[in-house]
């Protein structure tokens, strides 16, 4: 694969691991360094894995990402998590739990 680019080398990982018989994924910036179609792709393919029941973790910190693709997002600071929200959480109420806060209207 070495001659591959960055982003060729992340869509054969992606098929070959999609391709296996799963009970969970986890998948760690699945789509750094792909192009708008790829990106599409892999996020339809996590979502046919979770509709197919299976355990979907996706670790990324493409905010955008992560909200369009969880039913529950746990947020992190320092290594810790403060809160595991609904995707529908506010940018303000996430943005304060990534900074360690506590959102307004959880105190």
């Amino acid at each position: 694969m070495s001659s591959l680019s960055g982003g060729n080398q992340q869509k054969v990982i992606v098929a070959r691991e999609l391709s296996r018989p799963l009970e969970a994924l986890v998948a760690s910036q699945p789509t750094r360094g792909l192009d708008v179609g790829s990106i599409e792709y892999v996020h339809r393919e996590i979502v046919r894995v979770r509709d197919e029941g299976h355990a979907v973790i996706i670790v990324s910190s493409e905010l955008d990402e992560v909200m369009a693709l969880g039913d529950r997002v746990a947020v992190m600071f320092q290594g810790r998590i403060t809160g595991v929200v609904d995707p529908s959480t506010s940018r303000e109420d996430v943005g304060l739990l990534m900074a360690g806060s506590t959102p307004s209207g959880s105190r």
